[in-house]
This record gives C-alpha cells, structure tokens and sequence, in this order.
C-alpha cells in the first residue's frame, strides 16, 4: 500500500486492505468498536474524543515497551521504533489533555474511560505478544476510524451544530496555534497527527509481515 501524503499533510482517504487473517481481525475489532462508540456517543464529538485518545494513547506505550524489553533481551538495536512509539503515546495522551479542556467529562464518562483503558490495554498487551504485525495493523485501522471521526466533527462544526470555542490554551502551545486559534485549528491538527499514525502503523505491520508471525511472536516473548 502506498502512504501517500499533500502538501498539507497525510491523505484523508487512505484504507489499508485486510490481506489475512490477521488483517481481517483487526479490521473486525475496530468496526466493532466503531459501532460501540458510535452507538453510546452519536454526534457528541468532544466526548467520543476524550474515551478515545484514552484508547489511542495505549498502543504505542506497549509497543514501545515490549520493543524494549526485546531489544534489551536481545541486545540489539530497535531501528528507532522505541522512541516513535512513545511519542506516539505522548501525542495521543496531548489529544486527550486537549479535548477535556473542551468537553467536560461527567462521572459515567469517566467510568467509561476507567473500564475502556484496563480492558483495552491489557487485550492489546497480548496481542502484540502473539502477533505484533497484528497489533499493528489493529492501531493501523483505528486510525482510519480517527481519521473518519474527526472528518465528521469538522463537518458538524462548519454545519454550526457544534460550537466552534476558542482553542485550550493547552492546544495552542502543544500545536503551535495563534492565539485566535478555534475548536477547527484544533481538530484539523489533531486529524493530521491520527493520519500520521494511521500510516506508520500501517508501515510497521508491513515491515512486520516480512517474518513468520509464529516466530515474532516467540521473539516478543522469550
């Protein structure tokens, strides 16, 4: 699959096709997901956002760790995946500092993010174990989803269904923002860094699909 990429930044409208069964997991778990939120949310964008980059924020924490518990195991080098997946977690948990500051969580919400985050990261610690390209492609299709979501929210801000609030302080230090900036500025950065991330972990699973699963997932664990 090619990453291709505008002057402007990531390509909107780019979907990675399932190629195993693998793939087909993955894809499978997020659709599920998708109807999850899309069910318990709707069109309140601000708060989706909140349980999700709580979600968002997991994969690259885990990765990045069991990358360096392999490369220590194995005394290697990691190809500097360690500290791109960390980053990758640090920018995920800005999108959620951010979106509090839009979107007030109530206590159910908070619950919902409590009981999200347990179960999702410790499912995703044993997937990246048994199959990492799996993992990966799992983040890889999230993405997508992000992308889809926060096209949607756009959407309803132009519309006027959804107040276009000046930007959180917080947003416009992390993204650099004037000081006029609104909710769009936000939201446009935001959708950016998730097809960023969409790409790259649609990068690595490839990258990954060159070995055995079997063994990777021995490697991961040994």
């Amino acid at each position: 699959m090619g990453h291709a990429a505008t002057a402007a930044g990531p390509a909107l409208d780019i979907h990675q096709a399932p190629r195993d069964t693998g793939d087909r997991l993955a894809y499978g778990m997020v659709k599920a997901l998708r109807f999850v939120a899309d069910t318990f949310f709707a069109k309140r964008y601000g708060h989706r956002a909140i349980v999700l980059e709580t979600v968002a924020a997991v994969p690259g924490m885990v990765g990045g760790m069991l990358v360096h518990l392999r490369c220590l195991r194995r005394m290697e080098g990691d190809r500097g995946w360690i500290r791109e997946l960390l980053d990758e977690a640090e920018n995920e948990r800005m999108h959620l500092m951010t979106f509090i500051e839009v979107a007030r969580p109530n206590l159910l919400e908070r619950l919902v993010v409590l009981l999200t985050q347990g179960a999702f990261f410790n499912a995703f610690f044993l997937l990246y174990l048994l199959s990492p390209k799996t993992a990966h492609r799992l983040v890889g299709y999230f993405e997508e989803e992000a992308v889809v979501s926060y096209t949607h929210y756009l959407a309803e801000i132009d519309a006027g269904r959804q107040a276009d609030v000046p930007a959180p302080q917080i947003a416009r230090d992390y993204w650099k923002l004037p000081a006029d900036a609104t909710l769009r500025d936000v939201v446009l950065a935001v959708r950016a860094d998730e097809a960023g991330h969409r790409d790259r972990n649609h990068q690595f699973a490839d990258e990954l699909a060159g070995a055995a699963p079997a063994a990777l997932g021995r490697d991961l664990a040994a």
